[in-house]
């Protein structure tokens, strides 16, 4: 008699050998998108990777990279543009790039744009497969290639970037590794304002768990300076920054407020919003677009709620309702909200469930589809008049 029935089951596989086929995909997906947009852009006689690297945000982010902090642009309305609402992360690793490879800033912000993306999709895939399984990991990671906006994952923009680092701090936050989660955060808050959502994540996981210890009566598996030090550095990127600007403005802890007001950005609990939305309504092909975002919002909170629901890890669930809160209640740039909710991924996962519930034919050819309208869209989008 042979000891196999009593054997050690074979050890998993590593996470990145599990995440191959969603990354697969994901790539598939990015080139996809990025071969219609040279296609577009070449009818309409303008350059793609221009169009990635070298205009709206990217050349704020580029600028500074060159330059440091200083510069603003003042508007004839009496506005003020001023390049401290751009967090420094980006321009960072683009001055990185800049100067231990041949690169332009521009250059290195599409190389970042682009390594991070890459970084995101398996963090994204890390977090659902930690709580849903592989094939849900899989689908999560495919419906955020697919996004109507999902162009923006290949520019030089801070996104790709922020969802990387917001990712990869969630999966630490699950897997009680407290200080990766915290340094994971506090570059998160280095990198765009929404940072706070990662960083309120993170402090309302280890509150929870530090009350569910307690109550239980068990000592916790790591030493609580591991959860202390993981709660203590996840502020301090976002919080840092905000207090540097004010120290540069010399308006005190309030001064990057007044920066974004010069952007006439704000918050304001989704007034500005409601009232653009409302607007949209005053005609009828207008009310087309009403109609589109009037549902938009209301899927969004539904799937929140389902996740809610689905009883969802309090951290995704307080990183996405803030991310959610933070970018529909903002008061400007409604162009730009698509964009500002893509960071929001655990939002896409009962959509992923429902994908990954489907027969495998079945799924892969809703995706496919999806994907062509996403390239086809971005390429659209992306050529137009105003910044995504």
């Amino acid at each position: 008699m042979t000891d196999l029935a009593t054997r050690a089951p074979a050890p998993p596989a590593p996470l990145l050998r599990r995440a191959a086929p969603a990354l697969l995909g994901y790539a598939a997906v990015r080139a996809l998108c990025l071969a219609v947009l040279a296609v577009w852009s070449a009818a309409r006689g303008k350059s793609a990777y221009t169009l990635l690297t070298e205009r709206w945000d990217s050349l704020w982010y580029a600028r500074v990279a060159g330059s440091g902090y200083g510069y603003e642009v003042r508007l004839p309305n009496g506005d003020v543009h001023s390049d401290l609402a751009f967090f420094p992360l980006l321009p960072w690793l683009e001055r990185l790039g800049h100067t231990v490879a041949p690169l332009s800033y521009a250059d290195a912000g599409f190389a970042v744009g682009l390594l991070a993306s890459l970084a995101a999709a398996w963090g994204i895939f890390a977090v659902a497969e930690r709580v849903y399984g592989p094939r849900v990991g899989v689908c999560a990671v495919l419906l955020w290639a697919v996004l109507p906006v999902g162009i923006v994952q290949s520019m030089a923009y801070s996104e790709s970037l922020f969802t990387a680092l917001a990712a990869w701090s969630l999966y630490a936050v699950l897997t009680g590794r407290w200080p990766v989660a915290g340094l994971l955060a506090a570059l998160a808050g280095l990198t765009r304002p929404v940072g706070l959502a990662v960083a309120a994540a993170v402090w309302a996981a280890g509150v929870l768990s530090l009350v569910q210890d307690r109550r239980a009566g068990r000592s916790p598996d790591l030493p609580a300076w591991h959860r202390l030090l993981g709660l203590l550095l996840a502020p301090l990127g976002a919080a840092g920054y905000v207090l540097w600007v004010g120290r540069r403005t010399g308006r005190g802890p309030l001064g990057y407020l007044d920066v974004q007001a010069g952007w006439r950005n704000g918050f304001d609990g989704g007034y500005a919003f409601a009232r653009f939305v409302a607007g949209r309504f005053a005609s009828f092909p207008s009310a087309l677009a009403g109609t589109g975002l009037v549902v938009g919002v209301a899927l969004l909170i539904w799937l929140y709620v389902t996740g809610v629901r689905q009883r969802q890890p309090l951290a995704l669930l307080v990183y996405t309702g803030v991310v959610l809160a933070l970018a529909l209640c903002a008061s400007s740039y409604f162009g730009s909200k698509p964009r500002l909710l893509m960071p929001a991924f655990p939002v896409l996962f009962p959509l992923a469930r429902a994908l990954a519930g489907l027969r495998l034919s079945r799924s892969v050819l809703v995706t496919a589809g999806v994907a062509v309208a996403s390239a086809v869209y971005g390429a659209f989008w992306l050529n137009g008049s105003g910044p995504p």
